[in-house]
């Protein structure tokens, strides 16, 4: 049986990474926003997107392994 848990982790990691990130940029227009460093956020925000992207990826091809294995042995 394939183990889906560690892309799944991942996409949860991502996700939560988006959601601080798109949290600290929300507030870029209030008092302790001023001195964000939007770059640092936007470096933040593709680095949660490639997670994703990459953990998506992973349980595509573990989908299509398991898929693949059923049908060799049905």
């Amino acid at each position: 049986m394939i183990d889906f848990s560690a892309p799944l982790q991942g996409i949860q990691r991502a996700e939560a990474s988006l959601n601080r990130t798109a949290g600290r940029v929300a507030a870029l227009g209030m008092p302790q926003g001023d001195a964000m460093d939007l770059s640092g956020e936007a470096v933040a925000l593709l680095t949660a997107k490639t997670s994703m992207q990459a953990n998506l990826n992973v349980l595509r091809t573990e989908a299509n392994l398991s898929r693949s294995i059923v049908n060799l042995l049905a």
